[in-house]
């Protein structure tokens, strides 16, 4: 029988009550909601699982060991004391992340990471007369240092690179949408398959390919080449492949629309590259439509969800823009729950309908509002 063992799932801001409800979905144990965070417990068969299915976690952390530091030379003592071997092969190659919430370091995250990789490579080089390289893109064992306060956390990243990188995406636009925001607000709106889906900004086609990869159950990371624990001494492939098959028996084909507009040609060219990829061409149809001259091309309930243009990316009147967009929705998406995020929360204003919902989030470093409105049938839609 596998252990089980505390691990942190980490995401972006705002999503953390999404993660939550996806880990416990999953079958995780004592799932605790922290601050871009969620803790859980699982054995490792579970830890692969997370990896492959999660949508809304960045990185899994698998801790190894917490103590109490003062300063980075009490830290890099403490570190000493691992019994790396356990981990890490002499011979191997190693990278460090740190994040330090502490007024008792003076110094930055990155002199940290520096302080730690010494007490590593020293660890070895006194035990072995040999000790492993540093590799930064594709080390064998990522390590994450966590400071809170005199609270060092030290943790094995079973990742390896950001469980956003889905290993589908081939083709970008400026800027383009990071995959597990996408997920989140997909996840946020509720969608789940059972009613039409439409992105009428598209762009490059991620919200597209994440609500689709929902709807027919697919794994979020089915397509990632590697992840982090696979290099680790103790990975089991055979149990790894047993998960995948386990997650790909759930798959099913969904059974309403899901397709993109965009007005841009090298938009819908992207988006199909990045489709195909994913292997969802069945699933998702784009097309070459300025949604401002669009009309619901679709019956029944159907989930409008986008990420129109703003901040740097927007070079026109952004009050005419978010007007258009209120009128176009009003007026030709009836039976319609609408959804889009933006930072621009003036020019919201002038969407002209009542929000029904508007949930505080982040893309990259902009404070953004994943705001909600609904459109009715008939003489109904203008009821906002």
């Amino acid at each position: 029988m596998q252990e089980n063992y505390k691990m942190l799932a980490t995401t972006l801001f705002g999503l953390e009550e999404v993660l939550a409800k996806e880990l416990r979905n999953l079958g995780a144990q004592s799932v605790l909601i922290g601050n871009r965070n969620v803790s859980f417990v699982g054995d490792k068969g579970f830890m692969y699982k997370a990896n492959l299915g999660l949508r809304t976690a960045i990185r899994i952390l698998k801790p190894i060991r917490s103590f109490t530091v003062y300063d980075e030379d009490s830290l890099y003592k403490k570190l000493k004391t691992l019994p790396w071997e356990e981990y890490l092969k002499s011979d191997g190659s190693f990278a460090i992340n740190s994040v330090v919430h502490s007024k008792d370091f003076t110094t930055n995250s990155h002199y940290i990471s520096l302080k730690s990789k010494d007490a590593i490579a020293d660890y070895f080089r006194d035990k072995y007369d040999e000790r492993p390289d540093v590799d930064l893109k594709h080390p064998d064992v990522r390590i994450h240092v966590h400071i809170q306060h005199k609270t060092c956390t030290v943790s094995l990243d079973s990742s390896g690179d950001s469980l956003h990188k889905r290993g589908y995406r081939i083709s970008t636009n400026i800027a383009p949408i990071n995959e597990v925001l996408a997920a989140g607000l997909v996840l946020l709106s509720g969608y789940d398959g059972d009613t039409n889906f439409i992105d009428p900004m598209c762009g490059s086609g991620t919200i597209l390919i994440e609500a689709a990869m929902i709807a027919a159950n697919i794994p979020a990371n089915i397509n990632r080449p590697e992840f982090g624990f696979e290099k680790w001494r103790n990975y089991d492939n055979y149990l790894f492949e047993k998960i995948q098959e386990s997650l790909l028996s759930r798959v099913h084909t969904p059974h309403n629309k899901i397709m993109g507009f965009d007005k841009a040609p090298s938009a819908i060219r992207k988006a199909k590259e990045n489709i195909e990829s994913a292997n969802l061409s069945d699933f998702i149809k784009v097309f070459q439509i300025n949604f401002f001259e669009s009309e619901k091309q679709v019956f029944g309930p159907t989930t409008l969800l986008f990420n129109p243009p703003y901040g740097e990316r927007l070079e026109l009147d952004t009050h005419s823009f978010y007007k258009e967009i209120g009128d176009t929705l009003k007026t030709n998406y009836p039976d319609t729950i609408a959804w889009f995020i933006t930072s621009d929360l003036e020019a919201l204003k002038h969407v002209g309908l009542k929000t029904s919902r508007k949930i505080p989030m982040r893309n990259a470093d902009l404070e953004c509002r994943f705001v909600k409105y609904e459109l009715y049938k008939g003489t109904r839609k203008n009821k906002n």
